[in-house]
């Protein structure tokens, strides 16, 4: 193909001025509008095709990539299946479908439809590619390597084949790989904005920060507005403790693609902390997990302190604890009908709003707490407090980018708890295939599991905890918030809020740290864990 466009429509236009009803010469002038980013041009002339011939598939599948380029993303799947219908064997459109899938973030359908696409066209290099970076949202590592080892096989010199395959290996830690393979990536294709920031993103794992700060200002040269670089600048800086570049670069978050499908959209103006809140009403909305919820809700208090009147909605999950919280005038979960407000600001964003350093950071805990008659009666299903109790929680949501790394298999976890003279009792509500197992056999830990309802149950069962040891999950940050003691195992290289080489936490004043070393195993942190526990249990 000599792509030249330009001259290529203007041939597809003359061809239709001879003959308008020329059906293949409007399915090419939308193909070459799309390659032009013309993309309402595009659709309008493969909406002439389809009148003209309703039963060609081929006007639906590009149609549907069309709108996928347009973002409406629910018409193109609609078109690939008119496609579809048409012609079962489309391999294009069953593979095109895959790809609008993925964006959509159901990844099994999409794995489906490349699956299909393939037993079609085995060889096609593109399908193998996109099979891979599907595979890694489904995190099976080894899959998405294999898949994209084959893309390099039809197809050597792919840049985006060997990028994507980097992001495998870097995953599986074979770091050495995956810096050969961004670099062969961008020795084809010097700004490639993604190998940049994902090269960038293997040096944060390594620890070798201003590295990866050169890769994220290299891929920003070539795309300026590229929001994965800068989210993953702010995510770097914030690690390292600087703050005051950290914040501005991390409010890109906003912009990355799984973070702004779920964007809410208000008439009211959104707070950045320049404007003046005193006697306005703003609303305080929860856009990621518990944790962050947990984490950010204490600027409520803040808020106030400047004369606004807070308004927070979240998870309904936490509602019900939430109603403890200072500075909060009313709180709604998401989904029930908003009262007026003013002004809105998305959680995540209130460190940035208020400017946030770490001598700044709201340390003042607990604040949150528990009824004292939810206390008691979670109490009263303990054993008698004749020895101190111990909570638990070993992971996360395996949905979570970094599952593999924060959480811990609940055998491992209990490891170092081995012989200790504790009642052991788990605060998590759901658990893994494996870990359940784990539970049945462990019949001296303690899992009421479903039986807790909510966030207002967990907190009242940690309150009777003397104390609680859990992975960079909710209910560590739900301890932290209500002053108990928390002991939280990290990853050689752990989110950003926890930073680097310190015991403690400027955000949890309760908290103490333990980290795993440079072989990124959890040995030398569950020693370290074990020592002080000895400690603790001798000083009850």
């Amino acid at each position: 193909m000599l792509k030249r466009f330009d001259e290529a429509l203007a041939s597809f236009d003359r061809a239709l001025a001879l003959r308008p009803n020329y059906v293949e010469a409007l399915i090419n002038r939308g193909v070459t509008l799309h390659a032009l980013a013309r993309f309402q041009e595009a659709l309008a002339s493969y909406e002439e095709a389809i009148a003209l011939w309703p039963d060609g598939d081929a006007a639906f599948a590009n149609r549907g990539m069309t709108l996928h380029a347009l973002e409406r993303f629910d018409e193109a799947l609609a078109s690939f299946d008119r496609a579809l219908a048409l012609r079962p064997d489309n391999a294009e459109a069953l593979g095109s479908r895959g790809f609008t899938l993925h964006v959509l973030r159901r990844f099994d359908e999409a794995l489906a439809n490349y699956d299909g696409a393939l037993a079609l066209r085995p060889d096609n290099a593109e399908l193998h590619s996109n099979r891979s970076v599907t595979l890694f949202e489904l995190k099976r590592f080894a899959e998405a390597l294999a898949s994209g080892d084959r893309a390099l096989v039809l197809r050597p010199d792919d840049p985006e084949a060997h990028a994507n395959r980097g992001n495998a290996l870097s995953v599986l830690k074979r770091f050495d790989e995956a810096m050969a393979d961004y670099d062969r990536a961008l020795e084809l294709r010097p700004d490639y904005a993604e190998a940049h920031t994902n090269r960038g993103v293997t040096l944060h794992v390594l620890k070798r920060f201003d590295e990866a700060l050169q890769c994220y200002a290299r891929a920003l040269a070539a795309r300026p507005d590229f929001a994965a670089a800068h989210y993953n600048e702010g995510l770097s800086r914030l690690l390292t403790g600087d703050f005051d570049r950290g914040w501005a670069e991390h409010e890109w978050w906003r912009e990355i693609a799984q973070f702004k499908r779920a964007e809410r959209k208000f008439a009211q103006p959104r707070w950045t902390g320049s404007q003046l809140i005193a006697g306005k009403t703003i609303l305080l909305h929860a856009e990621q997990g518990f944790g962050d919820t947990i984490q950010y809700c204490r600027y409520a208090r803040r808020v106030a302190a400047l004369g606004g009147r807070a308004i927070l909605e979240v998870q309904e999950a936490l509602r019900d604890l939430l109603g403890s919280l200072a500075g909060a005038a009313q709180v709604v979960a998401k989904g029930d009908t908003l009262p007026p407000f003013d002004m809105h600001c998305p959680m995540l964003s209130l460190p940035f709003a208020f400017g946030t350093r770490l001598a700044t950071i709201p340390r003042e805990t607990p604040y949150l707490s528990a009824s004292a008659q939810a206390v008691a009666n979670w109490s009263t299903r303990l054993p008698p407090k004749t020895r101190p109790r111990i909570g638990m929680a070993w992971s996360g949501r395996p949905e979570h980018n970094n599952d593999q790394d924060r959480s811990i298999d609940l055998a491992s976890f209990l490891s170092p708890l081995e012989g200790v003279d504790a009642t052991l009792v788990s605060l998590q509500r759901e658990v893994r295939a494996a870990d359940a197992v784990v539970l049945r056999e462990r019949s001296d830990v303690i899992h009421f599991g479903e039986e807790l309802k909510d966030f207002s149950d967990t907190a009242a069962l940690a309150t009777n905890m003397d104390l609680v040891i859990a992975v960079d999950t909710s209910v560590a940050h739900l301890a932290g918030a209500l002053a108990k003691p928390v002991w939280i195992p990290l990853p050689f290289v752990p989110d950003w809020r926890w930073l680097l080489d310190r015991d403690d936490s400027p955000w949890y004043p309760s908290a103490r740290l333990f980290r795993q070393d440079d072989s990124r195993q959890w040995d030398g942190a569950f020693a370290c864990l074990r020592a002080a526990l000895d400690d603790f249990l001798h000083r009850q």
